[in-house]
């Protein structure tokens, strides 16, 4: 399984790549493999602030709905539009062309965020 190392991670399994103070993030590539087949992508939240921990939308497959858990705090700036109309590319490319939100960060970052290593060990992929 791919887990990039420059990335952080939770263990609700989101994904976020830190930029400066611009944070891109979602899910991690075992997340979509336990979904299955995305059929759809919710994420209309362009504006709004969230601190972490809150839900930021909700990702849909064939059997299921899980919401999304933003892992850092502050205002959405930006959504992958590209999954509105392709949600299939979570599964296809989870780490770049299925990404689905860009945040400005706000604060510090939250002590759970995991490295490379401790989210492998939390999935049992060492």
């Amino acid at each position: 399984m791919n887990f990039p190392e420059g990335l952080k991670y939770t263990k609700d399994h989101e994904w976020v790549e830190i930029d400066g103070d611009i944070a891109t993030i979602g899910i991690t590539e075992f997340a979509q493999k336990e979904l299955g087949d995305i059929v759809y992508v919710e994420v209309e939240t362009v504006g709004e602030t969230f601190e972490a921990g809150d839900v930021f939308g909700t990702v849909e497959a064939v059997k299921t709905v899980s919401d999304l858990f933003m892992p850092v705090s502050g205002e959405v700036i930006e959504l992958n539009e590209a999954l509105e109309a392709a949600p299939e590319l979570v599964n296809e490319s989870p780490y770049e062309l299925g990404w689905m939100i860009k945040v400005k960060l706000r604060g510090d970052l939250p002590d759970d965020l995991m490295s490379h290593d401790a989210y492998s060990k939390l999935i049992g992929v060492d």
